[in-house]
């Protein structure tokens, strides 16, 4: 069983720094396909590689009880946490840094817990509620205030857009929640399928006010077959399975690898800089993240 759990951390690590290149990876590569075709295609990469692994386990699948209304709950998850959460966070990218992106996903974890409390009637201690304030402080430190400090409104856009991506991917979490007893396999098989049915209208219509030539070079390509493959669909995979061997929170407390391997290939890579509202913005965000999971490290 200890293997096992060493193992499943051994892959979590794996997993955030996979996660945390997917801003620079996006980054490099959004303006050579428009933002929802950049997303249908990524997610086409990720079906086809999730497929074998859904009919390998038919029998099972096959036998799993659904109830009264998990369709339209799956209809939901492809909304938010396919289609919505992608197309925010490609077109955010197009116009903010990676670097910032990356800081403001951090608030993923404290907005899950805040929504909790609002619409799952869960009870935080004060050191989680002041946590919940501070990282909300820091997202507005680097979302906002930092692009109104530097003067650029496409900046102040593109954080907003981010900011969406966060409320899309929340809600996305908080319906799974409520799907619990259904396989991974088939939330993540079938809310991808929705989801990117839903992405179709959006790439054709950005597909033919396109106005330049697409021209997917290789390096375009590898980055799609790297975000769909490995990203979406490998790494959610083996999320789901780190989820069966260990306590929840502390798969939790790993995303915030996500955030600093994110802001760190942002620097290394792009070359990006921060400005000291951002740091500052970042030091209230993880600050916020460790306050925010002191009570559940305790009950584990």
């Amino acid at each position: 069983m200890k293997n096992k759990q060493t193992s499943s951390i051994l892959w979590l690590i794996f997993i955030m720094l996979v996660w945390g290149s997917t801003y620079a990876v996006t980054k490099s590569v959004v303006h050579v396909l428009p933002p929802g075709c950049f997303a249908f295609v990524r997610f086409i990469i990720a079906l086809l590689c999730l497929l074998p692994v859904y009919l390998s386990d038919r029998k099972a699948i096959a036998a799993q009880q659904f109830k009264k209304n998990d369709y339209w709950w799956l209809f939901l998850m492809g909304i938010t946490g396919i289609s919505g959460y992608y197309v925010f966070f490609n077109y955010s990218l197009m116009y903010t840094s990676a670097s910032s992106g990356a800081l403001i996903q951090g608030f993923i974890p404290v907005c899950i817990a805040l929504s909790g409390i609002l619409f799952l009637k869960e009870h935080l201690s004060g050191l989680q509620i002041t946590g919940i304030c501070l990282s909300f402080i820091g997202v507005v430190l680097v979302g906002l205030i930092a692009a109104e400090d530097k003067g650029e409104k496409s900046s102040l856009i593109g954080n907003l857009l981010m900011i969406a991506a966060v409320l899309c991917w929340t809600t996305y979490t908080l319906i799974s929640r409520k799907l619990n007893h259904l396989k991974p396999i088939i939330i993540t098989f079938w809310s991808g399928c929705i989801g990117t049915a839903l992405l179709f209208p959006l790439s054709v219509y950005e597909f033919s006010q396109f106005t330049q030539p697409v021209h997917i070079s290789l390096n375009g390509w590898m980055a799609l077959i790297y975000l769909g493959a490995i990203s979406s669909a490998f790494c959610y995979l083996m999320y789901n399975k780190a989820l069966e061997k260990l306590p929840a929170a502390m798969v939790g407390n790993f995303l915030n690898l996500d955030i600093m391997i994110g802001v760190l290939i942002a620097i290394l890579f792009l070359q990006e800089q921060l400005s000291i509202i951002q740091l500052a913005g970042g030091v209230f965000i993880l600050s916020g993240l460790v306050l925010s999971s002191q009570k559940n490290n305790k009950l584990q």
